[in-house]
């Protein structure tokens, strides 16, 4: 089945099929999320030496989590799709405003993971290379990663104001609890706390554990639960 079958599928399917399909694609983002972040290990922050030996001595890990990544924000992609389908009845414009927050995001973790990738080719062993010394290339390999990480933190600074607005879209509709806009809204404040990193460091790991909570509570629902399609439809007559 190609893709454009099966978004033209998903389009036209009930909002309490939606709702599930959404909450399902946000599962498999907090899993690939999960195998993504696995290869995190390998950098040891300030010793250049220590992360280029742990990423040669683990290669296939190391690539497996830009893999993994790439797949995580494909996913986000088709989560923000969906959730502006669904909550378009609320207000069309704050839920099209919370998507271009969402995308922004993507665009910039997509572009950091040039820099993630990078690495690979300082420390590949390039007969081109050969005019650097080895603890150049090393600093050079950390470098990216460190680049990497602050472009990270820019597109989780957009999720936060993606992730408070859902909130808000949540707590003015009429199918979904409140409780869960409220929690989405925590899990936005927790995501601006990366507007300044060293605020983000020092609330660590406490706001990671705020916001992946609270979007885990959200998924769960929409997965088990779905949404009141009656409240759905009344809502979307009244649009």
């Amino acid at each position: 089945m190609s893709t454009a079958v099966m978004m033209e599928r998903i389009a036209e399917a009930s909002p309490q099929r939606k709702a599930r399909i959404a909450g399902l694609v946000y599962l498999l983002h907090f899993l690939t999320g999960a195998v993504a972040y696995s290869s995190f290990w390998l950098v040891v922050p300030g010793d250049a030496a220590a992360t280029a030996t742990n990423i040669l001595a683990h290669e296939p890990l190391f690539r497996l989590g830009f893999a993994a990544f790439l797949i995580n924000l494909a996913l986000y992609i088709a989560v923000t799709a969906l959730f502006y389908d669904l909550f378009r009845p609320v207000n069309r414009s704050l839920s099209l405003l919370a998507a271009f927050f969402s995308l922004a995001g993507c665009a910039i973790q997509a572009l950091s993971r040039l820099s993630y990738l990078a690495p690979l080719a300082v420390l590949g062993g390039a007969p081109y290379l050969s005019v650097f010394k080895a603890e150049q290339l090393h600093a050079l390999a950390l470098l990216f990663l460190v680049l990497f990480d602050q472009a990270y933190n820019i597109g989780m600074v957009f999720f936060g104001f993606y992730c408070l607005l859902i909130g808000c879209l949540i707590f003015r509709s009429t199918f979904l609890p409140r409780i869960l806009g409220v929690l989405m809204s925590f899990a936005g404040l927790a995501w601006l706390t990366f507007l300044y990193p060293p605020l983000a460091n020092y609330l660590s790991p406490y706001n990671l554990y705020v916001g992946a909570l609270a979007e885990l509570s959200l998924t769960l629902w929409l997965l088990v639960m779905g949404l009141n399609v009656q409240r759905w439809k009344e809502q979307a007559s009244a649009a």
